[in-house]
This record gives structure tokens, sequence and C-alpha cells, in this order.
């Protein structure tokens, strides 16, 4: 196959390429040839991933942007891309480029001093005092009002109002 030349800056190199081709999944289906190579659709991933652009920002050298994430997409719903980060990471253990060890965080999170002690039945508190009556109204300016007929604010209303208030 030929060698494609690198366009973007981070793009992969021809030894990067060389160690992940082998990983990537064989096409399945006979016909006419893609119009874009795997190597450019997955530049263009790389460059979405690294840009944090959307993908409609996808440089035109990639591909069009619908292919680039139609590819992503398949990819991470069956499974490639987990296989191969194995096959890579694999690969680099055989190498001994990968030190796996392991680190154990003591942290301790602490609720604020104002979170202990919560009510169990939520944080309604009642709104009248221990020994007041069931019937009392709870708020004090809803007395007058509670002994007086409703009033209308119909503007058309021939109806007074019985209360002074």
């Amino acid at each position: 196959m030929a060698t494609l030349t690198v366009t973007g800056q981070a793009d992969l190199t021809d030894a990067q390429w060389a160690v992940l081709e082998p990983l990537l999944p064989r096409g399945k289906r006979a016909g006419r040839p893609p119009k874009w190579t795997k190597r450019q659709l997955i530049d263009g991933i790389r460059w979405r991933v690294r840009a944090g652009a959307p993908w409609r920002d996808v440089p035109p050298d990639y591909g069009p942007w619908q292919t680039v994430y139609g590819l992503f997409q398949r990819w991470q719903r069956d499974g490639t891309w987990q296989q191969i980060l194995t096959g890579l990471q694999a690969r680099a253990d055989a190498a001994g480029l990968i030190t796996w060890d392991v680190s154990v965080d003591s942290t301790v999170a602490r609720a604020h001093q104002h979170a202990a002690g919560a009510r169990r039945r939520g944080i309604c508190r009642p709104s009248r005092p221990a020994g007041s009556p069931p019937n009392q109204p709870i708020m004090g300016w809803a007395a007058p009002a509670a002994a007086c007929p409703p009033r209308c604010t119909w503007p058309a209303s021939k109806a007074r109002n019985p209360c002074p208030s």
C-alpha cells in the first residue's frame, strides 16, 4: 500500500501506522474500494478528539465529517476501539514499556459541618410553635382575611366587599 504524506503536525507517522494497521479490522465487503483510507479517517478522529471541536469542523483533508464520525461511532459500538487499545497495551507490555504500579489513594472526603444531623423527614420544618392549637392560622396576615368572604377582583362587579380592610 502506498504511504500518505502526513498532512497535519500531529497525524500518524509511518512508524505509528505500521504498529496500528495490523490491529484494525479488515473490510468484509467486496466491490468498489473506499474513497477515504482508514489512515485519513483515523487521523480525522484523532484531530477532532485532540481539538475538542464539533464533528462538523473536521478539516476536509480527512474526509467528510459524516464519514469520519460514522467510522468512530461504528467502532465505538462494536468494541473495535477497546480491541485496539488492548492490542496496543499488550504490545507495549511485551516490550517492557509499561510499568504496572498500583497507586492507592487514601484521600478522605468529608461533609461540611452543616450537613451533619439532618432531619429524617426532609428539610421541612413546622411553621407554627409546638404548643399552638391546630386550627390557628399559620401566617399572621391571614388572620383578618379568614373571617371575610372571598373578594371579587373583576372590575365590572357591583358587589361590595363586606370586610373593611
